[in-house]
C-alpha cells in the first residue's frame, strides 16, 4: 500500500513515453487505424497499460485497466463526433518525474501522464489540440448561423402559397433545395480530417 501511495505521489503509476514515428507499426494501436481510408498516426503515447494514438481523424485509445493483465479495451473518438476542449498541460514539479496533458473529447475527460523529459514534444501535441479545438468552435458557430438563417428564411416565406396547382412538384423542389442546402453547410462546417494541423505542429 505504501509503495502504491509513494508511486502515485511521484507520478510513477503509469507514465507514458512518446513513440517515435518509425516505431508506430510496432504498437497495438496501429492495427486499429483506418489506413485503408487514408488515416495516419501523427502522435502516439504508450505506457505500461495504455496507448493514446492521435491520428488525423481520431484518438484511438487502447485501455488496459491493469498493467499485469493482457486484456485491452479499444476505444475510438472521432474528432467530429467528440469535439476537443479544455486543453491544458500540468508541468512537472521539483520531485515529479512526469507531466500531464488534459483535454476533453466531447463528454470524455482525458488525463495522460507523460515522462518529464518529453515536455517539448508534448508542447507540439498541446498546440495541435488547441488549434483543432479552435477550428471546431468556429465551425460550430457557423453551423448555428446556418440554422438561424434557415429559420429566418422560413419566417419570410411562411405566408406564401404555392403558385401553381401542381403542389407536388413545388413541394419536391423545395425539399430538394433544402436538402442540398443543409448538406452543403454540413460539408462546410463539419470537419473530419485534421492532417494539415498535425503536420504543422508535430515535429517528432
Amino acid at each position: 500500500m505504501f509503495k502504491k501511495l509513494a508511486s502515485d505521489a511521484l507520478g510513477l503509476s503509469d507514465i507514458g513515453k512518446i513513440i517515435n514515428k518509425e516505431d508506430f507499426d510496432k504498437t497495438q494501436s496501429d492495427d486499429f487505424v483506418l489506413t485503408e481510408d487514408g488515416e495516419e498516426i501523427h502522435f502516439l503515447i504508450k505506457s505500461k497499460s495504455d496507448e493514446y494514438c492521435f491520428t488525423n481523424r481520431a484518438l484511438v485509445h487502447i485501455d488496459g485497466d491493469k498493467a499485469s493483465s493482457s486484456k485491452r479495451n479499444i476505444y475510438r473518438y472521432d474528432y467530429y463526433k467528440h469535439p476537443i476542449g479544455d486543453v491544458s498541460v500540468e508541468t512537472a514539479g521539483t520531485i515529479d518525474l512526469d507531466l500531464e496533458i488534459n483535454f476533453n473529447l466531447g463528454n470524455k475527460s482525458m488525463n495522460i501522464d507523460i515522462a518529464k523529459d518529453e515536455g517539448e514534444a508534448i508542447a507540439d501535441l498541446y498546440k495541435s489540440l488547441v488549434a483543432i479545438s479552435q477550428i471546431q468552435e468556429e465551425n460550430l458557430q457557423h453551423s448555428e448561423y446556418a440554422k438561424d438563417s434557415i429559420g429566418t428564411a422560413r419566417e419570410l416565406i411562411r405566408e406564401n402559397r404555392f403558385h401553381d396547382n401542381d403542389i407536388s412538384q413545388e413541394f419536391d423542389e423545395v425539399v430538394n433545395f433544402a436538402y442540398d442546402w443543409f448538406a452543403k453547410k454540413h460539408r462546410e462546417h463539419v470537419r473530419k480530417d485534421f492532417q494539415d494541423i498535425f503536420e504543422k505542429y508535430i515535429h517528432n
